[in-house]
């Protein structure tokens, strides 16, 4: 496992793995529709890309093969979290969360916020995360639910 800084070059690579993390989930907590929706956003979304190229952020491959990765986009907020269907539930995403944490406070940070989804909010409470609340959000016409959370330095 090897972790390196995102460059504007991974753009293909990290908006392909973002589609297979969420098409990948359980049904039973996202709908076919839904996944969609979400998943579109790599293409469809120009936050997505701005979050990319303008973000810091961090991945981690194997064999020159990307298998996950985070970024912050701006610098207190937490945007992208994502790994690979079968590299899940493996420690890469706390290895990332931990990395971008660790890089927050040396630049002198003093919290760090982030929407996360019903399958990452579990992640960040373990590593002392809180929840500010839980919201209601719209991509192409269908609703999310997902939690505002907050980390405090």
């Amino acid at each position: 496992m090897n972790l390196r800084r995102i460059s504007k070059k991974d753009q293909l690579n990290l908006k392909k793995l973002y589609f297979d993390s969420i098409i990948s989930i359980d049904e039973n907590i996202y709908t076919k529709e839904q996944k969609r929706a979400w998943a579109s956003q790599a293409w469809d979304n120009k936050h997505f890309d701005l979050t990319i190229k303008e973000g810091l952020g961090w991945l981690i491959y194997k064999k020159d093969k990307v298998i996950a990765f985070a970024s912050r986009y701006p610098k207190s907020r937490i945007s992208l979290l994502y790994c690979k269907g079968d590299s899940q539930r493996k420690g890469y995403g706390t290895k990332l969360l931990l990395k971008l944490e660790q890089e927050a406070k040396e630049e002198g940070l003093t919290f760090l916020s982030t929407e996360a989804s019903l399958i990452s909010y579990k992640l960040f409470l373990k590593n002392k995360w809180e929840i500010i609340r839980k919201e209601k959000i719209n991509i192409k016409n269908i609703i999310f639910e997902r939690y505002k959370m907050i980390k405090n330095f």
